[in-house]
């Protein structure tokens, strides 16, 4: 059970690692061309589109990737609650 909860604790610290890095290039469009930029846009465009698609951009200011980070730790924190009740 302590594995299974450090592995989505990882998994879940790495990928917002990810979104961050991601949210943080689209400032510095010069980097978009990269590999490293490719491969962080194909990781994390999927889950940043559902949320795009649900909160419009405000003008300049989008505020879907701060709902992104809100609905990972959600995940996260309801994933952690369900295994702790499993394993009691």
């Amino acid at each position: 059970m302590i594995l299974l909860l450090k592995v989505v604790d990882t998994f879940v610290f790495v990928y917002m690692l990810m979104l961050f890095a991601r949210i943080v290039s689209s400032w510095f469009p010069e980097f978009q061309r990269t590999q490293w930029m490719m491969f962080l846009s194909f990781c994390t465009d999927p889950y940043l589109n559902i949320f795009r698609r649900l909160i419009p951009p405000l003008g300049m200011l989008d505020l879907s990737p701060m709902v992104a980070f809100f609905a990972l730790q959600i995940f996260q924190y309801a994933f952690k609650l369900i295994i702790v009740s499993l394993f009691r």
